[in-house]
């Protein structure tokens, strides 16, 4: 993908007050007229500047180039530009590839042309993201049908229609949702997205790490760790190898959680695909999160210290369906929530 270089001379670069020498809109009015898409990379050269937007910081009275994103926000009022901290956009991430394969448009043609290969043998991969997405929003609506209004959804992803707290807080305008992701373009949607509700909150951190996240102030801040809460661990555990314990990290969690609470899982799996579960391991090497696919008795193992409910460790598509699932193994997913004891 192609780069277009933004001077900027003071001020909070390419924030909406900025002071560059190309104004924000001139810039887009520029590569628009260019014919240049509404999301790009762009390198900012900064001079003299404190610090810049997204939090990158650049010594004072000293000349540097430092990449960061800029981002065309549709939903804004009038012009805005966000800054983030950058990132390799030629390197796919699970996040940005599940999030093309959900519909959305938060992905680059590395994630693209990583899912066209993996189309090539697994045809229906969309059909296995979508039993995920809809098995996730099943699953919040029966826990907010059963009091629970505390949800952390751990390895949240870039939000699309449908995300949690949207599920959550129409059973409940007043439940609280917290979203953790590791990768920065999925933070920065997420808040960009959530910035005008206060009852949600979005912090970057690793999943595998357990006590930063729980203890992150803005964790502590929105949830009631006294209180039932629900964790939600989506197309996420199959991306944890087993050299960093998964299961040590779930028991973790589990043992902040207050009785009443609910662990909600779906998982890849192989059980059944074994071979082209084997290609999609492989071409999953090309992301930092490569698939560990566990068989059932594997993500079974997760529930430890849980009660399974009802209908159990199923295949996504079986669990409380909204109607008869057809070919539910075509999901290549268990999938199951789990009450804490």
């Amino acid at each position: 993908m192609p780069t277009r270089t933004v001077p900027v001379t003071a001020g909070r670069a390419v924030a909406r007050d900025a002071a560059p020498r190309v104004t924000a809109g001139e810039a887009y009015d520029a590569m628009a007229a260019d014919g240049w898409p509404e999301r790009w990379p762009v390198t900012v050269t900064a001079s003299r500047l404190p610090s810049m937007a997204g939090g990158i910081s650049v010594p004072p009275a000293s000349s540097v180039s430092r990449s960061v994103e800029i981002m065309w926000s549709r939903r804004s009022e009038g012009r805005e530009w966000t800054a983030m901290e950058s990132f390799d956009s030629t390197r796919p991430t699970a996040a940005r590839a599940y999030d093309y394969l959900l519909g959305g448009d938060n992905n680059y043609e590395s994630d693209r042309a990583m899912i066209r290969q993996a189309l090539t043998f697994i045809p229906d991969l969309a059909v296995q993201a979508r039993a995920n997405r809809d098995f996730m929003q099943r699953a919040v609506r029966h826990l907010a049908g059963a009091g629970i209004r505390q949800f952390l959804d751990i390895g949240s992803g870039i939000p699309t229609a449908g995300n949690v707290h949207e599920v959550a807080q129409a059973a409940d305008p007043e439940a609280r949702v917290v979203y953790v992701d590791l990768d920065p373009a999925a933070v920065d949607h997420g808040r960009r997205l959530l910035a005008g509700n206060p009852r949600t909150a979005v912090i970057q951190e690793d999943a595998r790490n357990a006590e930063a996240i729980i203890d992150h102030p803005d964790t502590r801040g929105l949830l009631d760790l006294d209180e039932p809460i629900a964790v939600l661990m989506v197309a996420l555990l199959h991306v944890i190898p087993d050299a960093d314990d998964p299961y040590g990290l779930v028991a973790s969690l589990r043992d902040v959680m207050a009785p009443g609470s609910h662990l909600v899982i779906a998982h890849g799996t192989g059980d059944g695909r074994r071979e082209d579960a084997e290609r999609l391991v492989e071409i999953s090497r090309q992301t930092p999160t490569t698939m560990t696919l566990r068989d059932r008795a594997g993500v079974l193992r997760f529930f430890d210290g849980f009660e399974v409910v009802e209908p159990g460790l199923v295949w996504a598509p079986e669990w409380r369906p909204d109607v008869p699932p057809v070919d539910p193994p075509r999901s290549s997913n268990w999938a199951g929530v789990g009450k804490r004891l």
